[in-house]
């Protein structure tokens, strides 16, 4: 997607919602996970990622779990209870956005 700019802004609904659907991820996870399902048009950077994980922390939307694997410290990030219902919340307002803007860009898709 060539403006990854448009994504900064949905960058903390992504990651809520990759978490409501796989239930726990650790960051690279999710890096990867989201280069999947885009097959590769969208990169989200560590710079990007981990910041925006500490915020959702910090809002009280995610908790994390700390592992050992392979004798290395992972953390693992999964939605608390308001972080399930802001997921839901949020989704909800994209959804919203999305049709304003297609009824913006193009009128004659007017998806009800």
């Amino acid at each position: 997607m060539g403006n990854s700019k448009l994504y900064k802004g949905s960058l903390n609904t992504i990651i809520l919602k990759l978490l409501e659907e796989q239930g726990k991820m650790y960051g690279y996870e999710i890096t990867q996970k989201v280069k999947e399902l885009t097959k590769g048009e969208l990169k989200i950077t560590e710079g990007a990622l981990y910041p925006a994980l500490h915020k959702l922390e910090a809002e009280g939307l995610l908790d994390v779990e700390v592992a050992k694997v392979d004798n290395r410290i992972r953390k693992y990030y999964k939605l608390t209870k308001k972080g399930v219902k802001e997921t839901g919340d949020r989704l909800s307002e994209l959804e919203d956005f999305i049709r304003s803007m297609q009824q913006l860009v193009n009128p004659k898709w007017n998806i009800s």
